[in-house]
Parts: C-alpha cells; structure tokens; sequence
C-alpha cells in the first residue's frame, strides 16, 4: 500500500504545480520558483554506505563493459545497455542467452542514480543489489556469483583494482562488485536539455510549440500526474492498460491492487529510447500519444491517475514539440 499511498498524496502537489506552471507561463515569468522541481539537480547522490571514489567508478566502469562477467564470458551488461543506443538495445525486448526475446525491454539507465527502486517491477531497492541479478539470470548473463568472484580473485589486474578501490576491504566479493558497478553506473546521467536552459532562464531555448507544449503537460494532458519531477517521473508503479498477462509490481508485492503496474519511465532523452512501455510494443512517441488518447479497458488495478482528455491536432503538435525538449 506505500506505493498507492505515496501516489495519491502528490495529487494535491501536482494540482497546484499546474496552476502554478500556467500562471508562469501566461505572464511569460520563466524562472519562478515553480520551476525547481523541474530543474537538474547540480550532483549525483551516492549513498553513505557506498561514496563515490575514482578508483571505485574506474572498477565498476571495467566490470560493466567486460564478458567475463556472464558463465560463458560472451555477454556483458554493456551487450544490453549499450551506450552508443542511449544504454539500452533499441529493441523492442531484451535478447535472452538461448537468442528468444525475454518478456520485457531492456531499461535506458539514464540518471538511474535517482531510481527508488530497480527493475521495472521495482525488485531491487539499490543499485548495489540490482546489479548482480542478470549475472545469475539463466537466460541473461547464466552465471553463479560465487564462481565468478573465484574467476576474478585469479586475475592479477583484478585483484590491484579491488585493492585500490576498495582498500578497508581488499577483496575480490560479489559486494564489492555490486558496489563498483552501481558507483559506475550512478554517473550514467543525461545531457542538458533546451527545456533545462530554459528552465533556468534562456528565453530563447524553448520554442512557443515546447512552451505551450509544457502547459498542456502539467495542466490540461495531465501528463505531469504521473511524469513529475526534474526525471519527469514519480518513481511510482502504475497499471495503463496495457494488454499482457505480466503481472508486473503486483507479482512482486502480492497486492492485486499492484497488478500489471510498472515503474513510471523517465522522459529524460525520451525521443531517443523508442520502442516504448515495459514490453517495447509501442514504436514512437506518436504511438504512445494515439495510446493514451484512445480508451482503455477497464480493470481494477487500472491507474486513477490516467488522463482522460481529447487534444486538438494542434495541441498534440504542440505536447510533441515539448517531448522533444527534453
């Protein structure tokens, strides 16, 4: 119930962030300080069990791109979440070991240092554990933590870059590999957008279309119900409609109220992460427009925060513009 209940307590939040957004907007105040939550936060979080540290990012990052990782040393996280497609695979889902597309998308991890939870069921409150998942994934990296920490403890190099990363604990363990890969991971973030120039005083960064496109964001589409935030997400777990018989949050907190919700995707780089949904079934943002515009089925785990508004063509052109800002 926590996910549900942190979910309606931002209504009245979001309802007053919208007014507050359009007023901006029809006086032309472009820096009010109704902007804030919309704006990049200046440093990445690290927590206090696991501070940044060069030696400790430089590990993680020579973890992340290596196949040594998986059982039969051919994939690494990096065959996934490629950085050349925005880290991630462009496909419409994962490709397991076995070469058969795997239930869901593979997950941009864009700014994924701001993520409550992991997964796109939410299964892993850090990056510390989600990381070691897929290596013991049968069907994704196949392999068994314990014989990869005696594959790496014989590798010399690894053994100097354990030690200098992590030197009140020397050791080759699947801790610290966890640990190195989320510090890596952590500074995976997304570039400056001309939303975010203009968020922070360029009147020129954003066109009239993005503007009026941000208007109908967080007022009139409802978009910003549950795209919130500077991520343009509320790190919350909601049931759209689609079709599918994944469970999602539900499978994994046994609520059926949870049931076929998954974590709200960030619009950070939004033009550049298609396909879209948890299971890539939609092909571009236009696709996903025409989704929510048209009527969803009912069902009891359904959203209540689903939008239920018909835009002009204009005003579609106009939300795009702004999509594209970001």
């Amino acid at each position: 119930m926590g996910n549900l209940g942190s979910v309606r307590a931002r209504r009245g939040r979001v309802s007053l962030l919208a007014v507050a957004c359009g007023l901006a907007l029809a006086t032309g105040a472009d820096t009010l300080s109704s902007y804030g939550e919309f704006r990049r936060p200046a440093r990445v979080p690290f927590p206090a069990d696991n501070p940044y540290t060069v030696s400790k990012a430089v590990l993680g990052e020579r973890l992340f791109f290596d196949p040594a990782l998986s059982a039969d040393r051919r994939r690494s996280c990096a065959g996934c979440h490629d950085p050349a497609s925005n880290w991630s695979d462009r496909r419409p889902r994962a490709r397991g070991r076995d070469g058969a597309d795997l239930a869901r998308r593979t997950p941009p991890l864009l700014d994924v240092a701001w993520a409550p939870r992991l997964f796109r069921d939410g299964r892993a409150a850090s990056l510390e554990s989600q990381a070691l998942v897929p290596m013991e994934g049968p069907n994704e990296m196949g392999g068994d933590l314990a014989r990869l920490v005696a594959r790496l403890s014989a590798d010399s190099r690894y053994q100097r870059a354990f030690a200098a990363a992590f030197p009140e604990d020397p050791r080759v363990s699947a801790e610290n590999i966890g640990k190195a890969l989320a510090t890596f991971q952590r500074g995976i973030r997304s570039g400056e957008s001309a939303f975010d120039r203009w968020v922070a005083g360029d009147r020129r960064a954003l066109s009239p279309e993005g503007r009026r496109g941000f208007a109908l964001f967080t007022g009139k589409a409802g978009c910003v119900r549950c795209h919130s935030g500077w991520s343009f997400s509320d790190g919350a777990f909601h049931d759209i409609g689609l079709p599918g018989a994944d469970r999602g949050r539900g499978a994994i907190v046994k609520q059926p109220a949870l049931d076929y919700a998954f974590r709200t995707p960030s619009l950070r780089d939004v033009a550049r992460n298609a396909p879209y949904m948890h299971d890539g079934s939609l092909a571009t943002l236009d696709d996903v427009l025409d989704r929510h515009a048209g009527p969803v089925p009912y069902r009891l785990s359904l959203s209540t925060k689903l939008p239920d508004v018909s835009l002009a063509p204009a005003e579609r052109a106009d939300l795009l513009a702004f999509l594209l800002s970001l």
